[in-house]
């Protein structure tokens, strides 16, 4: 458990503590998987564009008087081939890696959210004067907000 939350006072039970380290670990988790998709992303679109303009300067410049001849150059080369592959499938990983990102994020509204709705459960009498000192933690070492439901 991160050291900040176990240092929490005496007036955040264990069970409370436990629910806190496992958003904060959902909303690491969900930061990681939204930068994985974006990096993966940038790459394919890079990857992508620099291929066509090679192919429209390469290719489709010299060849242009005909299409068979243009087709004809882009399969003769094995390098088009295999770079359209590596274009392809980085696209693929862009869609997979943005359904990882969008389960994590499920996952981590879910929990943020049911930390909020069973706040009054969480902290009782003294201990929900005190909470907001919680809340103000938990958003400013890890961008998380308790406050309201939305995003």
């Amino acid at each position: 458990m991160n050291s900040t939350i176990q240092n929490l006072s005496e007036w955040t039970d264990h069970a409370t503590k436990q629910m806190l380290h496992n958003v904060v670990e959902r909303k690491q988790k969900f930061d990681k998987a939204k930068k994985n998709h974006l990096i993966v992303l940038w790459i394919s679109v890079f990857t992508a564009f620099f291929f066509f303009y090679y192919l429209y300067k390469y290719v489709m410049g010299p060849y242009s008087y005909s299409f068979a001849a243009m087709f004809s150059v882009y399969v003769s080369k094995s390098f088009h081939v295999y770079i359209t592959m590596v274009i392809i499938g980085l696209f693929g990983a862009t869609k997979v890696l943005y359904q990882k990102k969008e389960k994590a994020e499920k996952e981590y509204q879910a929990l943020r959210c049911e930390i909020i709705d069973r706040s009054k459960d969480l902290w009782k009498e003294d201990a929900w004067k005190k909470r907001h000192q919680v809340y103000e933690l938990m958003k400013k070492n890890w961008d998380i907000n308790l406050f309201h439901e939305s995003k």
